[in-house]
């Protein structure tokens, strides 16, 4: 009987995370059309290369994202497949939480809190990446708590299904390239009585379908534009960094140098910032070079890498100012696209207000996660699991990857992971409450 209850209070949860993320759901693809940004033509170009059989992919984006606009078309199939991959996504972390738990009203807390964060539904109306890199990394992360959790299910299987979702998260957004590798060493690696143990089917599994498709891409990129990269525009992010001191480019490639500083001069005027002046001067430094996108995406290459060993200490600010950028917590939408304004009005107030508390979770993790990497009471303290590590992990090699390779929109690179910081910040609510209830039941253990 009590089985029987509990599981009956396991599907009203479920339903409630079901409904409401269905939903809200529902009610924006109702209400806010598909949205557009700078990036999303390149994708949709992409797409229509990858429909004329990859003759004419110019590898300035990887290939998933194309792939997934390819298959279904239209941007309001696009639209509604994101949105459903939302509702895949919130029933993951339902499960991850409730699992790890043993509460559904735990797990219930992380699904909607993906579910009514609108940095992540908002992006979900929005023609890029985000929603499916999102979907791909939870995968794996589910994957992952699933080895953890149950060593009869550390199999073979299991392994090349996470190296395949974390793969395909690589080859969705660049940045992730890390994360097949980084999940199968948290996988291989355990701790027993303070002694390490390795179990060799994570290296293998995870890793092999992770380094067939991600080096196959790169090796298909080098056969045709000679550069062994995930993009032929590494260069051109690189110029993002470099572009704050690109006067110390030598005369040799003054053309180049002149043309830029131009462009960024203008920038600057207008939005105070040269982020992003690159992309407004590929086609005057072509011009001026007499260099095809490929040649000079190659040039500027080999011209950042020589500023930045030259200007270090520029490049750290530029680092450390980048990763402060990540954790800014941006709600990207378009408020004048939301009718009737009393509906608009009230999504205002929900945006200011959520975001305002993903950056308190910001700081949280970030504050809490180095606090108990140092302290070992900490650790027990809040009952940090390998899995928790993992995450921490993940979010914290993004955070510097990202801010090592690029200085532009660097808070958007956090909103794959935005769920997982929630997920920490909650666990360590979820602990702290539980630890004061059962004080209160046996007020004797704590004067013990």
């Amino acid at each position: 009987m009590k089985q029987q209850r509990s599981r009956n209070f396991l599907l009203v949860w479920l339903g409630i995370v079901l409904i409401l993320s269905i939903v809200i759901r529902v009610f924006l693809f109702k209400t806010y059309p598909p949205r557009f940004f700078g990036d999303t033509g390149g994708y949709f170009r992409s797409a229509q290369a990858v429909l004329n059989g990859f003759d004419a992919y110019d590898g300035t984006r990887t290939p998933i994202y194309p792939i997934f606009v390819a298959l279904l078309g239209s941007e309001r199939a696009i639209y509604a497949g994101q949105l459903f991959l939302g509702v895949c996504t919130s029933i993951a972390w339902f499960f991850i939480g409730y699992k790890i738990s043993g509460k559904p009203v735990f797990g219930a807390m992380i699904a909607l809190a993906h579910s009514l964060n609108p940095g992540q539904f908002f992006f979900e109306a929005n023609l890029l990446t985000e929603t499916l890199a999102t979907f791909f990394l939870t995968l794996s992360l589910l994957g992952a708590y699933i080895w953890f959790a149950n060593a009869k299910h550390r199999t073979i299987w299991l392994g090349l299904g996470i190296g395949f979702t974390a793969a395909l998260a690589a080859l969705t957004r660049p940045q992730f390239i890390f994360m097949p590798f980084l999940i199968a060493v948290f996988l291989a690696f355990s701790f027993h009585d303070r002694q390490i143990r390795f179990n060799w089917k994570p290296i293998v599994s995870v890793i092999l379908p992770a380094a067939v498709i991600i080096g196959g891409w790169m090796g298909w990129i080098q056969s045709r534009y000679h550069m062994f990269s995930l993009t032929t525009m590494t260069g051109f992010h690189l110029v993002q960094h470099t572009g704050y001191y690109f006067e110390d480019v030598p005369d040799e490639y003054a053309a180049l140098r002149d043309v830029y500083l131009e462009y960024r001069d203008d920038r600057v005027e207008a939005y105070g910032t040269q982020s992003n002046t690159i992309w407004d001067a590929i086609p005057a430094m072509q011009q001026a070079s007499g260099m095809n996108f490929y040649e000079l995406s190659r040039e500027l290459q080999g011209i950042s890498v020589q500023l930045i060993l030259q200007n270090p200490w520029q490049y750290l600010q530029k680092i450390v100012i980048g990763w402060f950028y990540f954790w800014r917590s941006p709600v990207y939408w378009d408020r004048s696209a939301i009718t009737p304004q009393s509906v608009s009005g009230l999504m205002q107030i929900w945006v200011f207000g959520a975001r305002g508390l993903m950056l308190m979770m910001n700081i949280v993790f970030v504050l809490s996660s180095f606090g108990a990497l140092v302290f070992e009471r900490l650790r027990r303290l809040w009952k940090l699991s390998p899995f928790h590590w993992l995450l921490a992990g993940c979010i914290w090699g993004t955070s510097i990857l990202t801010s090592l390779v690029e200085h532009g929109e660097n808070q958007r690179f956090l909103i794959p992971l935005q769920t997982a910081v929630i997920f920490w910040g909650l666990w360590l609510a979820f602990v702290m409450i539980n630890m004061r209830m059962e004080s209160g039941k046996n007020p004797a253990k704590i004067e013990e």
